[in-house]
């Protein structure tokens, strides 16, 4: 995956708070339509406990935590660091930056066409805990989406996670389909499609659909990232290769519900309690997305064929 070097990145899109505590908002983190990650997951299949995700309140999963209040940002300078193309081909943090401008390059353009005005949506990389208008949440929850302030959060520790501890071979645009997939769940907010998850599990739930389909709206934005155009014209990803493409179905392969559970939770794979889907769903969906390069090809919730 390479960039333009002679594009500018936006890091206004990018919250920093590294070396942060967290800064606790009150309650813990609501985990229902998109709002637990795969570490919280795997904790959930070891311990059997995947009868159903709380969503706020008392019973939140393990993972999920009161993170200390008052603790002052250490924020690195992003600003500075990361201001071009070029610096995103050199530094990693400038990689992601640059990243998410094309996710949501991508989302504000495919909004313009259909009347509506997209919503541009800040990540925060934080380390141990955050704050969130869904409540406090640990790294152990890995990425997720607040609904409630519309964000996404990510401790970038959890990309070195996924290679030591599910075998994904990594790289910057595995890296991005995980991101990707946490901004589809903001378009779906944005569309009101998280609406309509009830609660519950199994292999043909509205979660799990709900988590296809994010995972299809991330092949839909691969599928235009490098043709995507910013102010100067150009767009921001210069070349994906198949190489990276492989990487990313890699990831997918490794966070299915049945991947997880038979090499992380114990050998047994109960599809009862499958909340994000089974591997082959998960690489069927994004392999869509980036196939077809549209939107309404994500309708998961209009198929009985899942996969």
């Amino acid at each position: 995956m390479e960039f333009n070097d002679d594009v500018a990145l936006d890091t206004s899109q990018v919250q920093d708070q590294r070396g942060s505590g967290g800064g606790g908002i009150g309650g813990r983190v609501a985990v229902g339509g998109g709002g637990i990650g795969v570490l919280g997951a795997i904790i959930y299949f070891v311990l059997s406990q995947l009868g159903g995700l709380p969503t706020g309140g008392g019973g939140s999963p393990l993972g999920l935590s009161e993170v200390g209040s008052g603790q002052s940002v250490a924020s690195t300078d992003l600003a500075r660091t990361c201001r071009t193309g070029a610096d995103a081909n050199n530094n990693h943090d400038c990689a992601l930056v640059a990243v998410i401008n094309s996710i949501q390059g991508y989302w504000t353009d495919q909004f313009a066409r259909s009347g509506t005005p997209y919503q541009v949506s800040t990540t925060t990389f934080f380390n141990g805990g955050v704050g969130t208008s869904c409540g406090s949440a640990t790294s152990d929850v890995g990425p997720f989406y607040c609904p409630a302030d519309s964000r996404v959060y990510i401790d970038l520790g959890f990309f070195k996670q996924l290679q030591t501890q599910f075998g994904a071979q990594g790289g910057t645009f595995a890296e991005a389909y995980v991101l990707a997939h946490e901004y589809g769940h903001h378009v779906q907010n944005l569309l009101g499609t998280s609406a309509r998850v009830r609660e519950g599990s199994g292999p043909t739930s509205d979660g799990v659909r709900l988590e296809l389909q994010a995972d299809c709206y991330a092949g839909v934005w691969a599928n235009h990232a490098t043709s995507t155009p910013t102010a100067n014209g150009k767009p921001l990803i210069k070349t994906i290769t198949q190489q990276d493409i492989t990487s990313a179905l890699d990831v997918a392969s490794r966070i299915g519900d049945d991947f997880i559970q038979k090499n992380l939770g114990g050998g047994h794979v109960d599809e009862s309690q499958f909340t994000h889907g089974s591997s082959a769903q998960r690489e069927k969906w994004f392999t869509t997305g980036i196939q077809t390069g549209n939107p309404t090809a994500c309708d998961t919730f209009g198929t009985n064929d899942l996969g």
